[in-house]
C-alpha cells in the first residue's frame, strides 16, 4: 500500500492534534478542524489504511486513532516543521549558561534545570568524562588544626572541594608550599595520567614535616581525582510527569520514577548513546521499561574536546519540534561559551 500525499497530510494532522490534546483523533473532528477538501468518510478510509500500514493504533475504548511509534519516527524524520525558538527564551538560555562559566558542574546543573523548565519534561545532563581533562591548579586551605580543604581545579572548569582530616601538625606556610609544589608537578597533566604516577615518591623530601604532611594528603588527592573522573548525572523535573496525561495512571508513573531512580544504569544508557542529536522513540529504546517513552539526547563540548550530554525523557507524545529546538540551542550555547572561555584564557 502506498503512502500517498493525502495519507501523509492526514497522518501529520493526527499526530499534531494528538500531541496537543492527548485524545484519540476521530475522522469527524479531523474534518472539522482541518480543511482538507475531503469528506469524513474518505478520511476514515484513509485512517484505516494508515492503521493497516502500522502508523496508527486504535484504542479499544475510543473510536479515534492515536499515532504509533512508527508514525512518530516518520514525523520526526520527514513531517515535522522546524520550530524557531522565541527571542525571550533564547535570551534566558544565554544568560543562564553564561552566568557562571568558572564552574562547569554548576553550569551543567543549571542547564538541566532550565531545560526541564522550558520543556515541562524530566531533563538530565551529564558532565563530560574527564579522562583527558587537565589539572589547572591545587590549593590547600586550613580549616582547623585537624582539617584542611583540598581544592582541585581543572582546565575545563571542574572544581572539587574536599575536607580532609590531617593526623600530623601543619602550618599555613607548609600548606601553601605543598599547594605550589603539587600545582607545579601536575599542572597541565591529564587526571588519568596523574593517577598512574608514584606520587608519594614524588614528595619524598629532606623536610620531615613536609614529607609527613604530603603522605597524609596524597592518598586523599588520588581518591579525589578518581571521583572527578566519574561521570556525573544531574536530573530535574521528575515531578513534571504528574501533569502529563500518560502518567495519570499511578502504576505507569511509578514505573517511570523507578526507572530513573536507578541512576547508575540510566547514566550507562546515556553514555553509551552516540554523539549528536539522538532521538529514540518507544520500542526503539533497548530497555523494556523505556518502551513507552521517548529519549532525546544531544552532545555539547567543552574546550572543543570533552563531551557531555543534555536531554529529556518523557512520553512518546511530546512536542518534538520545540524540545529539539530548545536542546539544540542550549548545547550550541554551552559549546560556544566554553570555547570562548578557553580562548579568553589563552589570551591572558
Amino acid at each position: 500500500m502506498e503512502l500517498t500525499e493525502r495519507k501523509l497530510k492526514i497522518l501529520q494532522a493526527i499526530i499534531g492534534d494528538f500531541i496537543l490534546s492527548a485524545e484519540p483523533v476521530g475522522s469527524r473532528s479531523l474534518s472539522k478542524k482541518y480543511n482538507m477538501g475531503i469528506s469524513p468518510a474518505t478520511i476514515r478510509n484513509e485512517m484505516s489504511d494508515l492503521e493497516e500500514m502500522g502508523f496508527l493504533t486504535h484504542p479499544h475504548t475510543s473510536s479515534g486513532r492515536v499515532p504509533s511509534d512508527k508514525a512518530y519516527r516518520l514525523y520526526v524524520n520527514a513531517l515535522m516543521e522546524k520550530y524557531e525558538l522565541p527571542d525571550d527564551k533564547k535570551k534566558i538560555i544565554k544568560e543562564k549558561i553564561n552566568s557562571n562559566l568558572s564552574e562547569l558542574d554548576r553550569t551543567i546543573k543549571h542547564a538541566a534545570s532550565l531545560l526541564s523548565e522550558l520543556t515541562n519534561l524530566t531533563s538530565f545532563a551529564i558532565a563530560p568524562e574527564h579522562n583527558e581533562n587537565k589539572l589547572k591548579y591545587i590549593n590547600l586551605l586550613p580549616v582547623d588544626e585537624h582539617t584542611v580543604v583540598l581544592m582541585i581545579v581543572t582546565e575545563s572548569g571542574k572544581v572539587s572541594n574536599t575536607a580532609l582530616k590531617i593526623k600530623v601538625p601543619y602550618t599555613e606556610k607548609g600548606l601553601a608550599l605543598l599547594s605550589k609544589t603539587m600545582t607545579y608537578n601536575y599542572k597541565g597533566k591529564s587526571l588519568s595520567n596523574i593517577l598512574t604516577l608514584d606520587i608519594i615518591k614524588n614528595f619524598e623530601t629532606d623536610i620531615e614535616a613536609m614529607s609527613r604532611l604530603a603522605q597524609n594528603i596524597m592518598p586523599n588527592f588520588m581518591s579525589t581525582l578518581e571521583d572527578m573522573l566519574n561521570v556525573e548525572l544531574y536530573m530535574d523535573g521528575l515531578t513534571n510527569i504528574f501533569s502529563i496525561p500518560e502518567y495519570n495512571d499511578i502504576e505507569k508513573a511509578k514505573i517511570f520514577l523507578e526507572m530513573l531512580s536507578h541512576k547508575k544504569h540510566f547514566t550507562d544508557v546515556l553514555v553509551s548513546r552516540e554523539n549528536g542529536m539522538i532521538i529514540t522513540i518507544g520500542n526503539e529504546n533497548i530497555d523494556d521499561v523505556m518502551r513507552e517513552s521517548s529519549l532525546i539526547t544531544a552532545t555539547y563540548r567543552v574546550d572543543g574536546k570533552l563531551i557531555g550530554k543534555l536531554g529529556v525523557i518523557g512520553p512518546t507524545r511530546m512536542r518534538y519540534d520545540q524540545v529539539i529546538s530548545v536542546i539544540e540551542y542550549m548545547t550550541d550555547n554551552i559549546s560556544k561559551a566554553y570555547l570562548l572561555e578557553e580562548g579568553d584564557q589563552e589570551d591572558e
